[in-house]
């Protein structure tokens, strides 16, 4: 099983001026994190997308592309590609040349995203949400699989025996992943297309995803799809400390988080007892020290027979070394532990 770390570049609010951090000075530290990650052999580095205040990156591929001049071995992944409010050609187009410049270690996740902000920013009508997605995905997915396209759809114009360059490395084949928030229809498209999968779990139980993975599984392979060709990933929050006061502390950055996109869907203030919840055996959050991450990353592993799992690791923006600590005991720790 792949072990990797995903963030989406969380900024924190400076308490003296009340305004959030620089953004550059966050993505400088990510990108200092990636190095490190790289460096005590994380498999797989995932950057969020996003077009808000709160968070420092909005073009994950050129996020992504730094970090390739930099590392040796990580695979480099958009977590998530929001690939309604995307023109599927730049996407193939930019992950392509960052194919090409780590060298073969380009990902993408594809998802709708969890905000709504891009819609309205580059012009797409939110009442078109559901058919933007699925026609965009067609033809991202023919792109990557020919080099001369022809395709048609209702919102986009056609397109007639057209070429898209430059070919990633794999005879021009990028991985895609579909990554889902736990709709049955989504997790059903992605098993007929024989995609692999991710599922974001950031909340209740792992468990109660159980039957939503074997329904991906029985699809997958009732269309025909190789079972050695499955993969199959999970994404939830994580973060790792052997210094109990540290996790404790890290419930302030946590909730800090949770209440401010709370405040937008009108959730009530997280508590102290939902982040125990959270942090207990069969809870969803893997925050705790080396040994109970671990033991919790082998349970999902053994529920969801898991090729990956990605922890999400900036929620709340962590300090910069205290950041930089929990990626060296995932590396160094718990990977070994659980491989």
């Amino acid at each position: 099983m792949e072990l990797g770390i995903g963030m989406f570049g969380d900024l924190a609010v400076d308490q003296n001026t009340g305004k959030y951090k620089d953004a550059g000075v966050k993505i400088r530290e990510i990108l200092g994190q990636v190095k490190l990650m790289d460096e005590v052999g994380i498999d797989v580095f995932a950057m969020g997308e996003h077009h808000r205040q709160d968070y420092a990156v909005s073009s994950p591929e050129m996020v992504l592309a730094a970090a390739a001049s930099i590392t040796k071995n990580i695979k480099l992944a958009s977590g998530v590609t929001v690939l309604s409010s995307s023109e599927p050609v730049k996407v193939y187009e930019d992950f392509a040349t960052l194919d090409l410049i780590s060298d073969g270690r380009a990902e993408i996740f594809v998802g709708r995203g969890s905000f709504t902000e891009s819609f309205p920013l580059y012009g797409y009508s939110l009442n078109d949400y559901e058919q933007l997605f699925d026609e965009k995905l067609d033809l991202l997915l023919k792109i990557n699989s020919e080099e001369n396209v022809s395709w048609t759809g209702k919102l986009r114009a056609p397109m007639k025996n057209q070429t898209v360059y430059p070919r990633a490395k794999n005879n021009g084949k990028l991985p895609i992943w579909r990554a889902v928030g736990g709709t049955p229809q989504s997790v059903l498209s992605a098993a007929k297309l024989g995609m692999p999968l991710i599922v974001a779990i950031i909340g209740g139980m792992p468990v109660q995803f159980k039957s939503l993975v074997d329904f991906y599984k029985q699809e997958y392979l009732a269309a025909g799809h190789a079972e050695s060709d499955m993969q199959i990933a999970i994404h939830s929050h994580t973060f790792v400390s052997e210094d109990q006061k540290v996790i404790d502390g890290y419930f302030e950055n946590y909730k800090a988080q949770m209440d401010r996109i709370g405040a937008t869907r009108g959730w009530a203030p997280y508590t102290k007892m939902q982040y125990d919840g959270g942090r207990s055996k069969d809870g969803a959050l893997f925050i705790g020290n080396t040994n109970e991450v671990a033991d919790k990353i082998q349970h999902v592993k053994e529920i969801f027979g898991l090729t990956r799992f990605i922890g999400h690791m900036d929620v709340g923006a962590p300090e910069n070394d205290v950041m930089m600590k929990s990626i060296e005991l995932f590396g160094e720790k718990i990977a070994p532990l659980v491989r």
